[in-house]
């Protein structure tokens, strides 16, 4: 059953307070933490953190100058986060950290990594 959002309230990284129309006690809410919620894509991006992660899905992952493809989910682990995409028909994870994340474009939407040396070829050998 859908409900719309009212309002969204970042806590962390990997947690968000929202507030969904008709959902105004606590015997109602109960049955919904820690669900899963699916958003359209223009309520997503009217309430998420310009820096968050997150918001990185669509982006243009960018290899040293070769373009390897859009980011299609991000998955964030306690140490890392993971960017799955698709190289060549393949699933291909991508982490970014300090090391790989050289700049972030939010003008074209791409993301400059350095992947170290043969990263690529456990993917797609």
């Amino acid at each position: 059953m859908p409900w719309f959002l009212e309002t969204a309230k970042i806590k962390t990284d990997t947690e968000t307070f929202i507030k969904l129309e008709g959902v105004d006690s606590i015997e109602v809410a109960k049955p919904l933490i820690q669900k899963e919620v699916w958003l359209k894509a223009a309520d997503f991006e009217k309430h998420v953190a310009k820096n968050a992660v997150i918001s990185f899905i669509g982006y243009t992952i960018n290899d040293n100058g070769k373009e390897l493809g859009t980011i299609e989910e991000i998955i964030e682990q306690p140490h890392q986060i993971l960017c799955r995409l698709h190289i060549q028909e393949k699933e291909v994870l991508i982490p970014l950290h300090e090391e790989t994340l050289v700049k972030a474009d939010t003008k074209t939407k791409t993301l400059h990594v350095t992947l170290p040396d043969g990263l690529l070829d456990i993917y797609l050998a």
